[in-house]
């Protein structure tokens, strides 16, 4: 045989060889093996996604304020005559009105994918992540496993919209090249089988139905909630995440979260999760940011405008988050007939108004080594945790200390080859910074105007001269991203 010829043989079957090794290789159901898969690009470059809790609770769409809505069916199962949740249903709804004939109220008739899909793009959102069933059961897909354990319709296609309403969704949001995943709970507190066989729940409802919504809309996220009651081992979230992670028709691109057992947060899991709280301290393990637009995920009409966040105030956390290491999922709660809030949408616009500008400082960056720099005085500790950490963000920024206490001016954040400075508000006539090393020759740009800034380097120290702009001359609000080829920031001290 030619010797050119038997070598190509030989080097062909050694490829096949090896491919098919590729192929053959699993990965363990083992929190030792399934820790060891790298968390997909995707997640660490998009920085922004909208959450979405939207179901039969959207129909009362009330709670307490400061509690969320979307757990109305547990609040108002206590009966007691002090329970404001009782009053209200009571009230409005009647004592012999059950949580589950709000189903059919559930109508969805204004909801349009399309609509839905183009706001989140304007809003500068990379992924969408509605609420696939929450605690209560609902399913906005055709679930037979929903359905068949209450023994009445309890899925959207055969009650309320009958419609996908999932279906629809990640078709659209795919349509406006974003990533489509949802959230799953684990849990379902009135299920007959968590009641009373929680193995038999497991395995002949979680199972079964977590694999055909995986199947059916091949998520590029799964938000888990699972972390209260039982351990993984109890749910055997090992065994399903090694299906999702070999077999399943998302498994080279699906990333998870940390909520899989009361023995997983910030443990085990492909990403970390916060609740309303200030995220981590650095990006050492990707992590996500979740909370709502004002106290609630679910829309609570008892909200008002007051106890919503500012547009600017969401642009401010992003940036921390962001130049943390972290992600911010921003939650809105759609109403029953299908349609978002206005307050919603414009807080979701004013985001996406800054994000044109300055997307390059925010999409595919990473922690530039240190998050910020401080103003003189007295640093405020932040403390950090999973749920309901206190974080005063709008109190802890501005260019000057405040009653003597310190304040960030400067969030950082990079791309390969340049350090971005993003201040917190106007900088004035100069932007100084300190501890940055930038090379001879760097140029400084502000994004969103053209040409270079005049500036000065002494050691380690910048100043930047910033542009003489009007008020309709600056080309966004809120932030301002400051560019600086080839610089980096020094480590804190």
């Amino acid at each position: 045989m030619n010797t050119t010829i038997k070598m190509g043989l030989t080097m062909a079957l050694l490829a096949a060889t090896l491919g098919a090794g590729a192929e053959e290789k699993k990965i363990e159901a083992t929190w030792a093996a399934l820790d060891q898969r790298p968390c997909p690009q995707w997640f660490l470059d998009a920085k922004f996604g909208v959450f979405i809790h939207w179901g039969v609770y959207s129909v009362p769409a009330w709670g307490k304020v400061g509690e969320y809505a979307e757990w109305y069916w547990s609040k108002m199962a206590n009966k007691k005559p002090d329970n404001v949740w009782w009053q209200f249903h009571v009230k409005n709804y009647g004592a012999d009105f059950d949580y589950k004939d709000f189903a059919s109220r559930f109508t969805a008739e204004l909801f349009n994918a399309e609509q839905w899909a183009d706001l989140f793009e304007r809003a500068g959102v990379k992924y969408v992540v509605p609420t696939s069933k929450h605690h209560e059961g609902f399913a906005l897909w055709p679930s037979a496993e929903a359905s068949k354990a209450y023994g009445r319709p309890w899925n959207a296609v055969e009650i309320g919209p009958k419609r996908d309403l999932m279906g629809e969704l990640a078709k659209a949001t795919r349509a406006h090249n974003m990533k489509f995943g949802f959230y799953y709970s684990l849990y379902e507190w009135n299920h007959p089988l968590w009641k009373s066989d929680k193995p038999r729940y497991v395995s002949e409802h979680l199972f079964p139905q977590f694999k055909d919504v995986v199947t059916r809309y091949q998520p590029a996220l799964i938000f888990s909630d699972g972390e209260w009651d039982i351990t993984s081992k109890e749910w055997r979230s090992e065994e399903l995440l090694a299906w999702l992670f070999n077999e399943s028709p998302c498994k080279d691109e699906v990333v998870i979260n940390d909520r899989w057992g009361k023995d997983c947060r910030h443990k085990h899991g492909g990403y970390w999760t916060t609740e309303y709280a200030a995220g981590l301290k650095d990006g050492t393990h990707p992590w996500e940011e979740s909370r709502g637009m004002a106290f609630s995920y679910g829309l609570n009409r008892a909200e008002r405008v007051g106890d919503y966040k500012t547009g600017r105030e969401f642009i401010m956390v992003l940036v921390d988050l962001v130049s943390r290491g972290g992600n911010l999922l921003l939650d809105i709660g759609p109403a029953a007939d299908g349609t978002i809030p206005p307050l919603m949408e414009q807080r979701l616009l004013e985001i996406g108004d800054w994000l044109k500008v300055n997307g390059e400082a925010i999409y595919g960056s990473r922690g530039a080594g240190r998050t910020c720099q401080w103003t003189g005085g007295n640093k405020p500790e932040q403390k950090f945790g999973e749920y309901m950490v206190k974080y005063s963000l709008m109190d802890q920024i501005g260019q000057q200390p405040k009653n003597g206490v310190a304040v960030k001016q400067v969030f950082f954040t990079k791309q390969p080859g340049a350090l971005y400075a993003i201040t917190a508000g106007w900088p004035g006539k100069q932007l100084v910074l300190r501890d940055v090393k930038v090379p001879a020759g760097a140029v400084v740009t502000l994004l969103g105007v053209p040409g270079a800034l005049q500036t000065q380097l002494d050691g380690t120290t910048l100043t930047i001269t910033t542009p003489d702009l009007g008020p309709d001359a600056a080309p966004c609000r809120h932030a301002f991203a400051f560019k600086i080829t080839g610089a980096e920031a020094l480590p804190e001290k």
